[in-house]
């Protein structure tokens, strides 16, 4: 078993657990060692960059040449005229949602 106890960024108290297999920890524990970091210290270093990569993966759109033009072309156009089915769900929005600018 693997426990990371707070660091100096983290709030007092705060605790990881990880069961692990031996294997694993060994392979850890050899990376650890050539970084120069505690177990512990690599672990949570490690942890923390695949989190901020994973967030950026999810969190960014990416587009390439072709996409790119379609959406800016799109929020160049004029608008369109809106549907009576819009304008119909506009006035029941209306009627049914008390507004203070009203």
């Amino acid at each position: 078993m693997v426990t990371l106890t707070k660091s100096h960024k983290l709030p007092k108290g705060e605790r990881l657990v990880a069961r692990i297999s031996p294997d694993d920890k060994a392979l850890i524990a050899r990376a650890a060692a050539l970084t120069r970091q505690s177990v512990g210290s690599f672990v949570l270093a490690q942890a923390r960059k695949a989190a901020l990569d994973t967030l950026e993966e999810r969190e960014r759109i990416v587009l390439n040449a072709a996409q790119s033009r379609r959406f800016v072309e799109a929020l160049l156009a004029p608008p369109r005229p809106p549907s009576p089915a819009l304008l119909e769900a506009a006035r029941a929005y209306r009627a049914a949602v008390k507004s203070d600018l009203d």
